[in-house]
C-alpha cells in the first residue's frame, strides 16, 4: 500500500494538483482548485487568436448499481460527486471508509438532491449487484444518493486514475487487490476539486465543508446546516 501510495503522490505532482488555485474570477474568492494537469488551446474568435485552458476531466462511464440499473455519467451530471474505490472482501481500509462515507451521507442530507455519492467496486467477479445490496443491509446503509457500482475490472482500475486514486490486483494485499483510501469531489464539469482520506473522520469535515462551499459558490445552492 505504502508504494501505490508513494504512486499517487507522484501522480499528483506531475499533474500539477495545486493548479487552479490561479482559476480566473472575478465571483468567487478563493475557489477550490482544479485538479490535474491542463492544457492551452489556441481558437480563432473575430478574427483573434483567443487561449482557452483545458483542465482535466473524469472521462464517461457506466456501470450497474446495488439495483442492477445502469447508471451512466451522463444521467447524474447535474450532481457534484464524492468517489471512492473499494470492494466488499476488503478486510483493512474499506469499513472505515464506507463508514465515514455513510456519516458523510447522513452529514449533508440536507443537500442530497445535489450530491451524488459513488462506490466503485474493484472486484467485480465478486461484487455482483446483489452481493453489493447484501453489503448496504449488512452495513444498515439508509442514503438514497449513493450507488455502489461494479463493472468491468480493467476499466475500473484505469477509471480510478482518473479520480486521482489507484487500484491493481495484488496477490500479496489482503484481499487480494490493492488500492487507495482517497475520496474525490467532483463538481457537475466533471473536474476534480479536492481530494481527502477517506479513513480520516477529520477529513470528513473539511470534505463536508468543501462540498458546501463548492454548491454555493459555483451554483448557488446553499444548505442548512
Amino acid at each position: 500500500m505504502t508504494r501505490m501510495k508513494h504512486a499517487i503522490n507522484n501522480i499528483f505532482i506531475c499533474f500539477g494538483l495545486i493548479v487552479a488555485f490561479s482559476c480566473e474570477t472575478d465571483e468567487i474568492v478563493n475557489p477550490l482548485p482544479i485538479l490535474g494537469e491542463r492544457d492551452v488551446e489556441y481558437v480563432i474568435i473575430d478574427g483573434k487568436e483567443i487561449a482557452d485552458t483545458l483542465y482535466h476531466v473524469v472521462p464517461e462511464f457506466e456501470y450497474l448499481n446495488q439495483d442492477s440499473l445502469l447508471i451512466r455519467s451522463e444521467d447524474i451530471k447535474e450532481k457534484i460527486w464524492v468517489a471512492d474505490f473499494f470492494f466488499t472482501n476488503c478486510p483493512t481500509i474499506c469499513p472505515p471508509m464506507t463508514s465515514n462515507m455513510d456519516a458523510l451521507a447522513q452529514a449533508t442530507i440536507d443537500l442530497s438532491d445535489h450530491v451524488q455519492f459513488l462506490s466503485f467496486s474493484i472486484d467485480p467477479m465478486r461484487d455482483t449487484p446483489s452481493n453489493l445490496r447484501r453489503y448496504i443491509e449488512r452495513r444498515d446503509i439508509k442514503a438514497t444518493n449513493w450507488h455502489f457500482m461494479t463493472g468491468d475490472e480493467d476499466a475500473t482500475h484505469l477509471l480510478a486514475k482518473s479520480f486521482f486514486n489507484g487500484a491493481e490486483r495484488n496477490s500479496e494485499a489482503d484481499g487480494g487487490f490493492g488500492h487507495t483510501e482517497y475520496f474525490a469531489l467532483v463538481d457537475k464539469e466533471g473536474h476534480v476539486r479536492g481530494i481527502y482520506q477517506g479513513t480520516s473522520i477529520e477529513q470528513m469535515d473539511v470534505l463536508d465543508n468543501d462540498i458546501r462551499k463548492l454548491l454555493k459558490d459555483e451554483y448557488g445552492i446553499d444548505g442548512v446546516k
